[in-house]
């Protein structure tokens, strides 16, 4: 894949992300995907796997009340890495996170096979998940 057709994936992957589209997400992630979820907090940490990076999505949807959206900025596309700047968003329990994170992904043969999440405030971002 190109450029441009990484942009396009990772740009759907956003669509379906919000839209808590697991089923696309599945289909867009490699099997053997690897994601590091940045900060010190209960969410954190590197997930191995397809189904543990869902798992995870699925988390920031139940701990957020379903609330969570991560709203692209912009996303700018390579050969193997692929750098989407966003906007996160969600309330829960009283507290509210509206912060800019990056997350850098590689694509590998048509799908995401990693994601590096950098956040604005990992002690923030760690707080409203706790």
């Amino acid at each position: 894949m190109g450029t441009a057709e990484n942009v396009e994936l990772v740009r759907r992957g956003y669509e379906a992300f919000n839209a808590g589209n697991m089923a696309t997400l599945g289909e867009i992630f490699a099997e053997d995907a690897v994601w590091h979820a940045a900060g010190n907090g209960v969410l954190s940490g590197t997930k191995q796997g397809r189904d543990a990076v869902l798992a995870y999505f699925g988390e920031l949807g139940a701990r957020s009340g379903g609330s969570f959206q991560a709203d692209v900025r912009d996303i700018v596309g390579g050969e193997e890495h692929t750098v989407a700047i966003q906007q996160n968003h969600s309330e829960s329990n009283g507290k509210t996170l509206d912060m800019g994170s990056v997350i850098a992904f590689v694509v590998r043969d048509g799908q995401i096979a990693e994601g590096r999440e950098y956040s604005e405030d990992t002690a923030k971002w760690d707080d409203f998940w706790a």
